[in-house]
């Protein structure tokens, strides 16, 4: 699965940042395709010869929902007018009242996908698909109330292994990140905590709540993530961007974690939109011969941008500006 060259744009002269935005960003405007009310916190993956990717589309009875979409380059994105139809894996029924934020993993031969779902509250939706034409639902991974699915692209210990956050039916003044496993996609246990918000005294972007972001990819440190940090401000939540590494057999022992934000919302499209200062991350795409990476995140809720790094600046960084 060698894709075609990942996105990249070199670092602005001047700039010392970890993390740079691409200069032509939001990639994805919010009114892509003709029902749209905005696009945003949205998953892509290597497929073929370009990239494929599912897309939170909320349209324009602000109805959630997830479109699959595909790009050659990784920038230039054509979205399915219609959102994904789900056949029955192994659930019996297929009936959800939303699906929101979506993740896509790449394990063994296919593409499993985690979302939002709404089965009486929030929870964690699972389904797959091998050629991003047809789709399959399984069950829901947890009960309600949970957010923020993210699957581990290998199995761990010879069981899959995904990250969540417990929260409640609103918008969750609080939580952590979790670890689960599973023997079969099915069946959810074996749970385990990874790491909690911050006091405000030592972190205060993240001390309100923390959620997984990307899908994790292994390095020679471990497992490197981008997740969300929340802070309660007079204004409301502002979502900013981190980075942790996570022990690569034991993955709910964080290694490092930042202290500081990679990325905080501090240009328009991440200030000004449905709900105004968010960065909120849910995919990259790596090359690690070349330490590029890229990661896609969703600006304001309304749209989709992405940033550039090289991994082994931000490995450095996670390690040396450490909690």
């Amino acid at each position: 699965m060698k894709p075609k060259d990942i996105p990249w744009q070199e670092r602005p002269e001047n700039s010392s940042d970890v993390l740079w935005r691409y200069s032509e960003n939001p990639i994805i405007q919010r009114d892509l395709i003709p029902s749209s009310n905005s696009i945003f916190n949205s998953a892509v993956v290597p497929f073929g010869d370009g990239f494929a990717g599912v897309f939170r589309c909320d349209n324009k009875a602000v109805q959630m929902n997830i479109f699959a979409g595909f790009s050659n380059d990784g920038i230039n994105w054509s979205i399915n007018h219609d959102p994904i139809a789900f056949e029955s894996g192994n659930i019996e029924e297929v009936h959800v009242d939303y699906k929101y934020d979506p993740r896509v993993t790449f394990i063994e031969d296919r593409y499993w996908i985690i979302w939002c779902e709404g089965h009486n509250g929030p929870t964690i939706g699972i389904g797959y698909t091998f050629d991003f034409k047809e789709f399959f639902q399984n069950e829901n991974a947890f009960l309600p109330f949970n957010r923020n699915g993210v699957l581990f692209p290998e199995k761990i210990n010879g069981k899959y292994a995904m990250m969540s956050r417990p929260s409640d039916n609103g918008h969750t003044p609080f939580g952590d990140i979790y670890l689960s496993y599973s023997p079969d996609m099915k069946y959810w246990g074996e749970h385990r905590h990874i790491m909690s918000p911050t006091s405000f005294k030592d972190s205060a972007w993240q001390c309100t709540k923390i959620g997984a972001g990307s899908v994790p990819f292994l390095t020679d440190e471990g497992w490197l993530m981008f997740y969300h940090g929340v802070i309660t401000t007079c204004n409301g939540f502002r979502y900013a961007l981190g980075s942790a590494i996570l022990d690569k057999n034991n993955p709910n022992i964080v290694k490092y974690r930042t202290q500081s934000y990679l990325l905080t919302p501090s240009v328009l499209y991440e200030q000004v939109g449905d709900v105004p200062n968010v960065i909120f991350p849910c995919a990259t795409l790596q090359d690690i011969e070349k330490d590029r990476v890229v990661v896609y995140y969703g600006a304001a809720d309304t749209v989709v941008a992405i940033a550039f790094g090289n991994i082994s600046e931000v490995i450095q960084y996670t390690k040396e500006n450490s909690l």
